[in-house]
């Protein structure tokens, strides 16, 4: 691997946005990732309908835009056609039916799926796949070292507790990452010869035990393919993560009621992923961690609430006061 002042640990959206404004500011940066895809939650299966590729998008459902800064980066993929307005309605419902609708700001979608707006974001980094970090430490000459690698700077885009596997404890007590706990879910997807369920965008799901949000993937990818997208409640979820297939007909079971229909088909298959670590039960006040070894943490757990635009942004900034950091440093030696 490449020499890096930098190492970036995770290559979710947090941390390709770290990587690309370290290296806009002249920073050497290296990005690592012990999947074999870009995107981290930002996750896309592709299924092939009636011979052609359909993208499901199995993790993030959507994105809003309320940061200017954020906001010129969805344009310049709207201007790629990557993203796209998908709809500022969504239905509400419970496990009986269907009891009213929201309107809220644009959700945006991606006609390729969202992971391929992180990797148009990786464009022209130094990205290693299947590569697995196994600790941080810092030397006694307060330098952090990744793996025995050092470098002059750490960051660390993933949710808590992996971020804390990494880190002797007394570190990861002084990021606030030792205590974080997040959320499960499964997400189930399913197809369908043609849609038998009225038509809708999307249903936020209250007072069920199993579903918290379904969506109309042909709706959201603007394709029309007959295919929802189904994510639990974490409590449903909790006792089901060494046996997901057993969540899958519960999910089926209610989707009749709570998209409005009267009855549901046989699909013509189905699918099943687990979320270990879906979403923060408690989020961070600051925008990210940084501590005084350049070691720091980002993502979407990092700010006022958890979404995307938060993900992004928590890279940004972080990026920022490292090349901050290590200009100072460099002017002062």
């Amino acid at each position: 691997m490449t020499p890096a002042d930098v190492v970036v640990v995770g290559a979710g959206i947090s941390g390709i946005a770290c990587a690309r404004r370290l290296r806009e500011a002249g920073v050497s940066v290296r990005v690592v990732e012990r999947s074999h895809r870009l995107g981290g939650r930002m996750a896309v299966r592709t299924e092939h309908l009636g011979g052609k590729p359909h993208a499901v998008d199995i993790g993030a459902s959507y994105f809003t835009v309320q940061d200017p800064r954020f906001e010129a980066v969805v344009t310049a993929w709207q201007e790629l056609r990557l993203a796209r307005p998908w709809t500022d309605s969504f239905l509400l419902a419970t496990p009986d039916g269907r009891i009213g609708t929201t309107t809220s700001p644009v959700r945006w979608a991606s006609s390729k799926g969202l992971r391929s707006l992180v990797e148009q974001l990786a464009e022209g980094l130094d990205v290693v796949l299947r590569h697995e970090v196994r600790e941080v430490r810092v030397g006694d000459d307060g330098r952090p070292a990744v793996d025995g690698e050092q470098v002059r700077g750490v960051a660390l885009a993933m949710p808590d507790p992996q971020a804390a596997a990494l880190l002797p404890q007394t570190l990861a007590r002084d990021l606030g990452v030792a205590s974080g706990s997040w959320n499960p879910a499964l997400c189930v997807w399913a197809a369908w010869r043609q849609p038998w369920w009225p038509r809708f965008d999307g249903v936020f799901v209250d007072g069920s035990r199993v579903l918290a949000w379904v969506a109309d993937d042909g709706r959201r990818r603007g394709d029309g393919a007959p295919v929802l997208v189904a994510h639990t409640t974490a409590e449903f979820a909790e006792s089901r993560l060494d046996d997901v297939a057993s969540g899958v007909e519960p999910v089926l079971r209610e989707l009749p009621a709570v998209t409005g229909a009267g009855a549901m088909p046989d699909p013509d298959w189905v699918r099943v992923h687990r979320w270990s670590l879906a979403s923060p039960r408690q989020t961070h006040g600051e925008p990210f961690g940084l501590g005084d070894a350049m070691v720091g943490v980002c993502g979407d757990a990092w700010g006022p609430r958890s979404r995307v635009e938060q993900a992004w942004l928590s890279g940004h900034l972080l990026a920022g006061e490292l090349a901050t950091r290590l200009a100072a440093t460099t002017t002062a030696s």
